[in-house]
């Protein structure tokens, strides 16, 4: 008693078709449709933004970590030649 039901819907149908029109609805479907694709796309755009910012990031990341590596890898090998020096002399 409380849903729609099919006859409902068609004579909704009938009476939207009547008041707007078959082009002035096939417009408003044309321009909805084109409005989900561009959502779509916008997302997928933001998405691969998001990855590729992460990507950076993290070549950065571990650009800095190679870096500072061979930094303390080159301090060892000063402070090792030194030693050497030192025990030599």
């Amino acid at each position: 008693m409380g849903g729609i039901g099919i006859w409902q819907l068609v004579i909704i149908a009938v009476i939207v078709v009547l008041l707007f029109g078959t082009k002035k609805l096939r417009n408003l479907g044309g321009d909805l449709g084109s409005a989900i694709k561009g959502f779509k796309s916008a997302i997928g755009e933001e998405k691969e933004q998001n990855n590729s910012v992460e990507k950076s990031s993290a070549e950065k990341n571990s650009d800095s970590l190679a870096d500072n590596s061979s930094s303390a890898a080159e301090a060892s090998s000063k402070a090792t030649s030194k030693t050497k020096e030192t025990d030599q002399a």
